[in-house]
């Protein structure tokens, strides 16, 4: 995997310095307002889709440590 979570982190804290210019007016803040929302949007959806990540493979885990059946969902 290319990106991690510290590289979204990263850009976060980013775009955080980028909306703290005081020297943004205007259009151009408006328009860094706009990509923060859209930066914060996809930023969401990353973390989501690791969370859900993660809780599959707690999941996972439990299951075959009490040699339960996986649900058909979370089978390959």
């Amino acid at each position: 995997m290319k990106n991690k979570l510290t590289d979204l982190n990263n850009h976060l804290f980013a775009q955080l310095e980028r909306l703290g210019d005081e020297d943004l007016s205007g259009d151009a803040l408006e328009a860094e307002i706009s990509r923060t929302k859209a930066i914060t949007a996809v930023a969401g959806q990353i973390i989501s889709g690791g969370s859900l990540m993660l809780s599959a493979v707690k999941l996972s885990t439990e299951y075959s440590d009490a040699g339960k059946k996986m649900p058909l969902l979370l089978e390959d």
